[in-house]
């Protein structure tokens, strides 16, 4: 079957070595936390299907609940006028600063994902691999 998007979004290692050279979407969507694995990953950016990982594809719901949470004391302590930036404004960035990082090291979005999160602070910059 041909679809425009794929979105596996219940479990793990769903799209394997096995099935990927037969997915004829034109983007994956990883809503299930690790649904492609390593192997699957090589054949499909061999293919051009655009990946947009789970660590990026499902952290709109953390991200949210971290600006929300966030907002309250905040703002008791820098005032009534504080605007904090909308959720759109700092995935907007975090797209150009993917973008820039996939460019820059010529790695797939995983890959620059994984290399934002480290030098980010938002884990171990280890994750990142020797791309780190």
């Amino acid at each position: 079957m041909e679809c425009d998007v794929l979105v596996p979004a219940a479990t793990e290692n769903v799209i394997t070595r096995k099935n990927a050279p037969h997915i004829k979407a034109k983007i994956i969507c990883e809503g299930a936390n690790g649904p492609t694995t390593a192997a699957a990953d090589e054949i499909l950016e061999k293919k051009g299907i655009f990946v947009i990982p789970d660590i990026l594809a499902n952290a709109g719901g953390v991200t949210r609940e971290l600006l929300r949470v966030g907002t309250g004391p905040r703002r008791l302590l820098l005032g009534r006028g504080h605007r904090e930036p909308a959720p759109r404004e700092h995935h907007g960035a975090g797209v150009q600063r993917g973008r820039a990082t996939t460019e820059k090291y010529k790695v797939n979005t995983r890959i620059a994902s994984y290399i934002r999160r480290g030098r980010s602070g938002g884990g171990d910059a280890s994750a990142a691999g020797m791309y780190a």
